[in-house]
């Protein structure tokens, strides 16, 4: 199938005529295969939590590691692979200014044989960010992948008033992301780079270990200063925070796909007090671990 340099379709838009609408937010957890190739009508964020996968477009395969997401732009011939076994996704699909109905699948991805040019979707673009389409694949910092969950969630649960939140969450990812475009890693984070990449994968798996900045400078041999400024280069936040984003994400995870209790979640994540782990979790969720999973499960 030919690739249509037609598309994405852009707009030149102020941030305020900004208006995104959510028409898919989901978890998957896949075995590795390949897809058929496709476009779709509106966009997509392909976020890997962990495993591995791939996306071939424009005539170039990108990888896709854990922690990174790929953006598929409206229109443009794309086929995702999934390379590592039981690698979870969590993908989104959206416009920029609340232009597509979606009633079923068909008003997401283009049926070659019946195409409707009418129903592609434009990216929006503003000064000074390139367009999002220019960067295939992207490593979002912990707090935009946090944003993204909270809007799986509101998007699965749909609770009262949550399309306004979701257009809330999302113009926050959108931020994020355009972001990444200017954000300038510090002196020495290009050399160590790698290694601080290669503890964070380490970290995600290991969520339970105690990843104190002692701990982490040790392993990086350097002192616990320049570790922390080197490792906030690399990932966005500092070294602590990181700990705690995983640490949550986890947990949210382990309460949503299992029946293991509050107690032993909090064993597996790293926190061995429940009490303190409650406490946690409560303050960055807002809610305790027994009703977020409660929320989680009410569809």
């Amino acid at each position: 199938m030919k690739q249509d340099t037609t598309y994405p379709l852009r707009r030149t838009a102020p941030f305020r005529a900004w208006s995104p609408s959510i028409h898919y937010a989901k978890y998957q957890v896949l075995a590795p295969h390949v897809l058929q190739w496709r476009r779709l009508y509106d966009f997509e964020l392909l976020f890997v939590f962990e495993g591995e996968a791939a996306t071939t477009m424009n005539g170039q395969r990108h990888a896709i590691a854990a922690g990174q997401l790929v953006f598929l732009p409206a229109g443009v011939l794309h086929r995702n692979e999934v390379v590592a076994p039981n690698t979870r996704f969590l993908g989104i699909h959206f416009d920029f200014f609340n232009e597509l109905a979606v009633y079923g699948e068909e008003d997401l991805v283009v049926n070659e044989d019946a195409v409707e040019p009418a129903k592609f979707c434009e990216e929006a673009l503003a000064e000074p960010f390139s367009p999002l389409s220019s960067f295939a694949v992207m490593t979002p910092p912990p707090s935009c992948v946090a944003l993204m969950e909270q809007l799986v969630q509101e998007f699965a649960v749909r609770p009262l008033g949550y399309e306004l939140a979701c257009k809330a969450l999302m113009l926050g990812v959108l931020s994020q992301l355009l972001r990444l475009q200017f954000a300038k890693p510090g002196p020495g984070a290009t050399v160590h780079g790698a290694r601080i990449q290669a503890l964070m994968a380490e970290i995600e798996r290991r969520p339970a270990e105690r990843w104190s900045n002692p701990l982490l400078a040790e392993r990086l041999a350097m002192n616990e200063d320049h570790m922390a400024k080197l490792f906030k280069a690399v990932a966005g936040v500092a070294p602590g925070e990181f700990v705690r984003a995983v640490r949550h994400r986890e947990a949210r995870r382990l309460l949503r796909e299992t029946d293991l209790t509050a107690e032993q979640i909090g064993e597996r994540v790293g926190y061995a007090d429940l009490h303190y782990f409650s406490r946690i979790f409560r303050k960055l969720e807002g809610v305790s671990p027994r009703a977020y999973r409660k929320l989680s499960r009410v569809l």
